[in-house]
């Protein structure tokens, strides 16, 4: 495996003060290549790794061909297992997003979720009624949300943790042409989501809190794909037209952290001190970018 360094000076490393509501910026990356087409990473708090989705050796998102995986990585982007989910006898397609929390791993697969025991690789799979494009999990109070992105919905399955039940699915959104990609969920509880519109205007940033309740928290952005919230309520997000990591102030502005991406896909944030490790896959290129993030 190929790995490229790129050192980045910054004053904070010389000791600078930081002034009160300074941007986040980049302080170091770290590419490492050879994922093949990684379209989502997961961060495991209690082990300290990562999980990351791979389509296998074709970039297209909807084909059914019991080719995906994924894999667990180290905080600098090693592989230590190639394939450690989905378990023996489970077959996986394409997962895109994926969410952990505790001994569990969730992650979506075009027309479906599943939830996988992290230390048995036990899974089990729910469809996800007229799912085309199942995209982005999280998990908030005991309930799972996925994005769809090819019907405009978003599912809600209860109990989120369905590893030894059949769970409730049911739809809290569904809106033709909105494209849901993104999700996360604040420290209030409220879920965020990013929207990645194929044509028309360029996609926004969404407080969601029922059917008829999508309220937009950002101007127009981009084609949103990964979304999350840093400690100080600017929220990270990757965006597909704008090829780039972006942060959002709550003043309302964005600005670029890095650039450079085919395909930035749905990515991991790792606290760490006052800082931020980030960890973004290029889904076109095959790479991992890891990202130090300093104020």
């Amino acid at each position: 495996m190929k790995q490229i360094i790129t050192s980045l000076l910054a004053l904070a490393l010389l000791g600078w003060a930081v002034p009160a509501g300074a941007r986040w910026k980049v302080i170091s990356e770290t590419a490492v290549s050879g994922f093949g087409h990684p379209e989502s990473v997961g961060f495991d708090p209690q082990a300290q790794v990562l999980y990351v989705s791979r389509f296998g050796p074709e970039l297209k998102a909807l084909l059914k061909d019991a080719k995906g995986f994924i894999s667990r990585v180290d905080l600098k982007g090693q592989i230590l297992e190639e394939r450690s989910l989905p378990g023996p006898g489970v077959v996986l397609h394409k997962p895109k997003g994926v969410w952990v929390a505790g001994p569990r791993l969730w992650t979506t697969d075009i027309d479906a979720a599943w939830v996988f025991d992290l230390k048995t690789k036990k899974g089990h799979k729910v469809p996800l009624p007229g799912a085309r494009f199942a995209n982005d999990p999280v998990v908030s109070a005991g309930r799972l949300f996925v994005s769809d992105m090819g019907t405009g919905t978003i599912y809600v399955v209860e109990p989120a943790d369905f590893i030894t039940t059949t769970p409730h699915v049911s739809t809290m959104v569904q809106r033709p042409g909105l494209f849901p990609n993104g999700l996360w969920v604040n420290d209030k509880g409220e879920l965020l989501l990013g929207t990645a519109p194929r044509n028309g205007p360029p996609g926004r940033i969404y407080k969601v809190t029922g059917p008829s309740r999508i309220e937009a928290i950002s101007p127009e952005l981009g084609r949103i794909d990964g979304l999350a919230v840093l400690s100080d309520g600017t929220i990270l997000y990757t965006d597909w037209a704008g090829k780039g990591l972006f942060a959002l102030g709550k003043d309302g502005t964005s600005h670029l952290l890095a650039a450079g991406f085919s395909g930035p896909a749905d990515f991991a944030v790792v606290p760490r001190a006052d800082r931020y490790l980030v960890v973004v896959p290029d889904l076109v290129e095959g790479d991992l970018r890891i990202f130090v993030l300093e104020q």
